[in-house]
């Protein structure tokens, strides 16, 4: 009970209020605890016991706090004296919203820390976190003077709730304040750019331009001038005027190097010396620029062995691998098909013109016989194909062996591939404006997609200029 005196003392000399105080408390969440200096367990909540599933005849006070709950941070801001206002804490098979707090005693002297326990549902915490990160979207005009650098993206559409992807959040969540560089992995169409927007959102440069550059979609004689500018005149066909890169673009906000693993060994040497000098010096000029700019990288290739391989720099590996976030290929969270495809459909319905596709379990466990080279891009790709060609919604055996060759539908139960009814049909109909455009836009991809994305042939196809397709994926956003 020593421990608990001196918390006691410290929070109030009327023992009486300071409990009232710790019960007021606990009574808004659902549990509390209170460590002391040296993170042992001063008190727990009966709710908190309850939630740890910790047997009623235990008397936790004196352990370290490690020992009750491993993947506790109290002793991070009881040594820091930082709070924790937000964090996902995991126990077993639950997540926790949870909240930690430094405590001190009156001579400013950190003595413990209490730990709350808001929600033990992750549910609670989406509607929060998305309003906040979409209030917080940065609008600002670049030096360019075009349009601003916005951020589409936060965590709230960062879809999934299986362990890998509650995972990535609460690491993603965590890293997000912080200034360090990120280096995020994963293959290709699995959401890089997303949560690297979303780390964005939710960062303190949230107000900042995100820049973002595809390393591997460049000429390597362009990366150098896209990076860090160019001088006047610094090459054949520069601009007169110079141009502006992409760091300097970024100033105060967050650059996004996709693919980084594509880089010539020229510029990754560059590169490395703007990260760690943290300035940069435009191709063809003698000025040096100081930058204030967050580096958030990713690449689909095995990086290390690039570095083995000599095809990537080891101090630059080091100098990006600071904070790496592992984000996990579809076939890995099958659990999240669900959401994830009953997502996507909604999105696309909208920009389909009221096109819709009937989901059932028939199609689900399809999909989860597939193995998803492509990830979440390529899922969007076959349920939006699988939109334009259904029959009336529906997706049959011969349609879908189409998209996904590979899977055994002969091994699926077939009780159950027409049984849902869409609450699209249930609606008027679209003006024949829309769905003239709708029929349009179906026609349109479909010789694209016969023409294996040779858009002279599509357009010689509909009978339509190469010029007139193109103001057409245009206006349709394709």
């Amino acid at each position: 009970m020593d421990g608990v005196q001196s918390l006691i003392d410290m929070l109030d000399p009327d023992n009486s209020q300071s409990f009232a105080l710790l019960r007021l408390l606990d009574s808004s969440c659902e549990g509390s605890v209170l460590v002391d200096r040296d993170c042992r367990i001063a008190w727990v909540s009966e709710k908190y016991q309850r939630l740890l599933d910790l047997p009623g005849q235990l008397d936790p006070r004196g352990l370290d706090v490690e020992s009750l709950i491993p993947n506790s941070l109290m002793r991070q801001v009881v040594n820091t004296g930082r709070a924790q206002l937000l964090d996902l804490m995991r126990f077993k098979q639950r997540w926790f919203v949870v909240t930690r707090l430094p405590l001190r005693d009156p001579s400013g002297e950190i003595c413990g820390a209490l730990g709350l326990v808001f929600f033990d549902e992750l549910a609670h915490l989406r509607p929060l976190v998305d309003k906040y990160t979409r209030l917080q979207l940065p609008r600002q005009k670049t030096e360019e003077g075009t349009a601003s650098r916005q951020t589409r993206y936060s965590f709230a559409d960062l879809i999934g709730s299986s362990n890998v992807m509650l995972a990535l959040r609460q690491q993603a969540l965590r890293v997000a304040p912080l200034d360090s560089t990120v280096l995020l992995l994963g293959e290709t169409g699995t959401g890089k750019e997303l949560l690297a927007q979303a780390i964005h959102s939710a960062s303190p440069r949230t107000g900042a331009p995100f820049v973002s550059i595809n390393t591997a979609a460049l000429p390597e004689t362009l990366v150098e001038a896209e990076l860090f500018g160019a001088a006047a005149g610094a090459y054949t066909g520069a601009n007169p005027k110079g141009r502006i890169g992409k760091f300097e673009l970024a100033q105060g906000g967050t650059l996004f190097l996709d693919e980084i693993g594509e880089m010539s060994a020229a510029v990754q040497s560059k590169l490395l010396r703007a990260l760690q000098e943290r300035e940069i010096e435009p191709v063809g000029s003698n000025r040096v620029i100081p930058i204030d700019v967050r580096v958030i990288a990713a690449t689909s290739r095995n990086l290390e062995q690039l570095v083995a391989d000599g095809q990537f720099r080891a101090d630059l590996y080091y100098r990006l691998n600071v904070l790496p976030l592992q984000l996990p290929p579809l076939r890995e969270r099958l659990d999240d098909l669900p959401q994830l495809v009953s997502t996507i459909t909604a999105q696309l319905s909208q920009q389909l013109s009221g096109e819709h596709l009937i989901i059932t379990d028939w199609l689900i466990q399809a999909f989860a016989q597939y193995h998803w080279p492509g990830n979440i891009r390529e899922l969007r790709n076959v349920l939006e194909r699988a939109m334009l060609f259904s029959d009336h919604g529906q997706v049959s055996e011969t349609l879908l062996a189409n998209f996904l060759p590979s899977i055994e539908l002969a091994d699926l139960p077939t009780d159950d591939k027409t049984v849902a009814v869409s609450a699209v049909d249930n609606q008027p109909p679209l003006p024949l404006a829309e769905q003239v455009a709708a029929t349009e836009r179906r026609a349109i991809l479909v010789a694209i997609g016969h023409c294996q994305g040779n858009k002279l042939q599509a357009a010689k196809l509909l009978g339509i200029s190469r010029a007139a397709l193109y103001e057409k994926l245009k206006r349709f956003g394709l």
